[in-house]
């Protein structure tokens, strides 16, 4: 039934012949601007009418290039965007700047702190819907351990996600990334696990590498590499199945330490 009345609203507006144009997103304070060709029979321009959430744009379309001008209709930062700009058949408007409705990566936190193991932040001045990447400093680097969807709205937020600590001293941060591609940090929060400090054994593997602490057998992250640095097995084990590696040197990172081990 939905794809048939999809089908006669086509085929409606391929017979008053004009097409429409589309973009959804969320307003991030900047105007959209609209590059505008004549219309085939070199009469006027292509495009016909816009709207904005379903509100007509006031004019302003007879140029060559114009602007959609979000203040016109009391768009709130945040706030989402469907335009529709109908257009004639046998030529197209280009939209030249669709970025500046994607959302941008603007929170602030306000609070950061881990208790019995949950990470737990508060945010403000969120501008669109973006994943919070939970990371933890181990081996020397930033590893990505979780992921929380943002709420995108300017108000207070809350979140939270249960962190997997190694011993000793935790490091952890949450981050965003936009459209951008840069990372945007929150401020670190360091806490102390009373997770043993874990082993690993043997040194010369033929099937299994095992994870112990105080002699007991104990989960823990882990990441293996070859020689040439190579990621060939990661996950979250008390024990790593090592038959199908190739015979040679490898380098491991479990816990928060990094060591070498032979596959003999």
């Amino acid at each position: 039934m939905k794809s048939s009345f999809v089908l006669c609203i086509l085929l409606f507006n391929w017979y008053l012949g004009y097409s429409a144009l589309s973009i959804a997103g969320t307003y991030q304070g900047k105007n959209l601007y609209i590059q505008n060709p004549e219309d085939e029979d070199g009469f006027g321009f292509c495009t016909l009418k816009v709207t904005v959430n379903g509100d007509l744009m006031p004019g302003g379309i007879s140029s060559s290039v114009f602007e959609i001008d979000f203040s016109l209709f009391n768009i709130v930062i945040g706030e989402p965007l469907f335009i529709v700009i109908d257009h004639s058949e046998g030529c197209k408007p280009k939209i030249l700047n669709p970025e500046v409705l994607l959302p941008r990566s603007t929170f602030k936190v306000s609070d950061i702190s881990v208790a019995d193991g949950k990470l737990m932040w508060k945010t403000t001045d969120e501008h669109g819907k973006l994943p919070f990447f939970i990371e933890q400093y181990r081996w020397n680097k930033w590893v990505q351990v979780g992921e929380v969807q943002g709420k995108g709205t300017s108000g207070l937020n809350a979140y939270e996600f249960q962190v997997i600590p190694h011993s000793g001293e935790n490091t952890i941060r949450v981050v965003q990334v936009d459209h951008s591609g840069e990372k945007r940090p929150s401020r670190e929060v360091k806490f102390r696990s009373s997770v043993p400090v874990v082993q690993k054994n043997p040194v010369i593997v033929k099937t299994v590498i095992r994870f112990t602490a105080n002699g007991q057998p104990i989960e823990t992250k882990y990441e293996i590499f070859d020689a040439y640095g190579n990621i060939v097995k990661k996950g979250f084990g008390a024990s790593v199945d090592c038959e199908n590696l190739l015979k040679g040197a490898y380098y491991i990172n479990f816990d928060n330490k990094t060591e070498k081990f032979i596959r003999g």
